[in-house]
């Protein structure tokens, strides 16, 4: 019983030991990504221009208008596709599911696509779109995988087959509506090179309200997790709390690709070396990755514009190489306990 106690008491301390170490290391990727890049700035030159005006001077205009929103935006969007992937993964019982694996991504750059051939351009347009496209991919591939009673490992090759149709449907749009091509290389590969606070504002309110949803059902998402039968045993309503998450998921999912495209495998990196971390206690699970989600987004998004300086290459481009062997890595290495 001591020693029941003793670990208890040691994971609790490793727990808020990496809620310390993920707060700092947002912070401090906040900092980086506000203050580095093809112009650096000094805190002194960042109180220089706050004092003065920032309307006033150049350094004051990159920092409120282009440093400040990218940087803002790059968090959010971690927070939230990592968010995202927690839910997908609980509520798919499948630990290498995630918004841009199975399809949700995909689908919510289908609406803004199609959005954008519709001359939808106004951000709470392209977020509405975006979290329709998100919700009924998710729901398409959940309902499927359940009424064909497919495995673990098959709901990730349905996921694959849905992202090529759905991009097939995107490049179709850009076929017939040109104009929509100029906008669509960057979306397709992710990035914040062009963040507004019109498309910013709205996507922020989404990401804030449904992750307050979410902590506030992180128990039910726990059960969730226990599979159908228990969690009928326990009293819940599966199939209602099941709609809700993923709801939840594609509104996380769908704001994030709002702003900054077709972000790949934040989702799935983050709330897998989570869970390695720190265990699957849901509550705890979204809290580090929501953290560490932000921060290693806006990191690799300040790592996009300051390492090939002055030129810049997309983020996706970073996620891309940093989550496909990472992908392979854990499918290899884990074999069928990792799904």
């Amino acid at each position: 019983m001591k020693y029941s106690k003793k670990s208890l008491w040691e994971n609790k301390n490793r727990i808020v030991f990496l809620y310390v170490i993920g707060g700092v290391f947002l912070t401090v990727a906040l900092l980086l990504g506000i203050f580095t890049g093809s112009t650096d700035f000094s805190l002194s030159d960042f109180l220089l221009a706050f004092k003065n005006g920032l309307q006033s001077q150049t350094a004051g205009k990159i920092l409120l208008y282009v440093r400040l929103p990218r940087t803002l935006a790059s968090a959010f969007c971690g927070i939230a596709l990592s968010l995202s992937g927690v839910i997908i993964q609980n509520v798919l019982s499948n630990k290498l599911a995630s918004p841009s694996v199975i399809g949700v991504n995909a689908g919510a750059g289908f609406a803004v696509t199609l959005c954008t051939a519709l001359s939808l351009y106004s951000g709470t347009f392209v977020s509405v779109f975006a979290f329709l496209g998100a919700f009924l991919t998710v729901m398409t591939v959940s309902i499927a995988s359940k009424k064909w009673g497919a495995s673990r490992s098959t709901v990730i090759l349905i996921g694959v087959a849905v992202n090529s149709l759905l991009g097939a449907f995107s490049d179709t749009i850009t076929t017939f509506v040109p104009e929509v091509s100029v906008l669509s290389n960057d979306f397709k590969i992710g990035d914040f090179s062009s963040v507004t606070y019109e498309r910013l504002v709205p996507a922020v309110f989404i990401i804030v309200f449904s992750s307050l949803i979410l902590f506030f059902l992180s128990n039910e998402l726990d059960v969730i997790t226990l599979g159908e039968e228990q969690a009928k045993s326990l009293g819940m309503s599966f199939e209602l709390k099941r709609t809700v998450f993923l709801i939840i998921a594609a509104l996380l999912a769908g704001a994030a690709v709002s702003v900054a495209g077709l972000l790949s495998f934040v989702g799935l990196i983050v709330p897998h070396t989570v869970r390695r971390i720190a265990g699957n206690k849901t509550r705890d699970v979204l809290g580090l990755s929501a953290l560490y989600g932000g921060g290693f987004l806006t990191l690799c998004d300040t790592l996009s514009r300051s390492i090939f300086s002055p030129y810049e290459i997309p983020v996706g481009i970073i996620m891309a190489f940093l989550g496909a062997p990472f992908f392979i890595f854990i499918l290899v290495r884990g074999g069928k306990n990792v799904a």
